[in-house]
């Protein structure tokens, strides 16, 4: 396919949406507003879901896939998991930049091959791991550097939407990105149990995540509780940090940052509050900023990878863990 815009400079990157589902909307409407995308079509296999999507974000719709890249720089991908290679694959062909839902791919050789073709092509490839964009992400970087054990915990009530996938990878997936991003190990070994009790895949799971240099992580997902919370916990060489995602607000003790804790020999404590800021609004600014001034892509296809080889790894964990007690009797096969 003959690329049209490559004797161009644009100042605005001109973006087409795959997919006009849940997300698909939300990244047409912050396309729609960004200052420097210009949102001009929008693909989905139904016609209708396109057509309503479209009319409320004022952008038009196409009849397939080759005729939205015909259109446009840079495609989001907001299709279902299952089509991210294939479509990403397509997109990366025809010389358009991308930026893929997570995850990024539906397994490591579909992940590896999108990284391969990406740096083929020299095309950006950034994957949609929101909370490297969100200001609790960046809250808790600021202040964790050496962490020594990670608990967070992500649970919410049931909801139709998602359950396409196991909770790894609707829920856990987040929280795994966010400690990978802290934790610059390898991992060494994975402990993880699941059950699926709403739906047809996992829709409660823990995992326990060993690294190399020492570091432990238990995370917790589950979307089938009565309530919604979210919240980390960090013991680090700089002290301790226990982070309210809901309430927006961070506690850290340590020796650098805060008031001074009298009797505590030298100890101080800080309490953060940080506004609601929108994250994938951050993510466009950043999907724009890369594809057309070459700024480094913050969640790249390497990052995308890794969080998928985690998932991956709480799943097998899960799943041989459940042929164990099986064959113990404990549970019905």
């Amino acid at each position: 396919m003959k690329n049209v815009f490559q004797n161009t400079v644009a100042r605005r990157l001109r973006v087409g949406i795959i997919g006009a589902g849940h997300f698909g909307r939300f990244h047409a409407l912050k396309a729609q507003a960004c200052p420097r995308e210009e949102l001009v079509a929008l693909y989905d296999p139904d016609p209708v879901r396109a057509a309503t999507v479209a009319k409320e974000c004022g952008c038009a719709t196409v009849p397939s896939l080759n005729d939205l890249l015909a259109q446009v720089e840079a495609v989001i991908i907001a299709a279902p998991a299952e089509h991210h290679f294939s479509l990403a694959s397509v997109c990366l062909h025809a010389k358009r930049h991308v930026l893929v839902e997570k995850p990024i791919a539906a397994t490591l050789e579909e992940a590896h091959a999108l990284a391969e073709l990406a740096a083929e092509t020299g095309l950006v490839l950034q994957v949609g791991h929101l909370l490297r964009y969100s200001a609790e992400h960046r809250a808790i970087a600021e202040r964790i550097g050496r962490p020594l054990y990670i608990e967070a915990t992500r649970i919410a009530p049931f909801k139709p939407r998602g359950t396409d996938v196991s909770v790894i990878l609707d829920l856990m997936i987040h929280d795994l990105d966010l400690v990978l991003s802290l934790v610059n190990s390898p991992i060494a070994d994975m402990d993880a149990l699941g059950v699926a009790v709403s739906s047809e895949h996992e829709d409660i799971a823990n995992a326990r995540v060993r690294f190399e240099n020492g570091c432990v992580a238990t995370i917790t997902a589950s979307r089938i509780s009565l309530k919604t919370e979210r919240r980390m916990r960090v013991f680090s060489e700089e002290g301790y940090l226990s982070a309210d995602f809901m309430q927006r607000e961070l506690t850290m003790i340590g020796r650098e940052r805060g008031l001074p804790l009298p009797g505590t020999g030298g100890f101080r404590r800080e309490a953060v509050r940080w506004q609601d800021s929108d994250s994938l609004a951050a993510e466009h600014d950043a999907f724009a900023a890369s594809c057309l001034d070459q700024a480094p892509v913050l969640v790249d296809a390497q990052a995308g990878i890794r969080a998928l080889d985690a998932a991956l790894r709480v799943k097998n964990s899960m799943d041989s863990a459940r042929a164990r007690m099986e064959m113990s009797g404990l549970i019905k096969a």
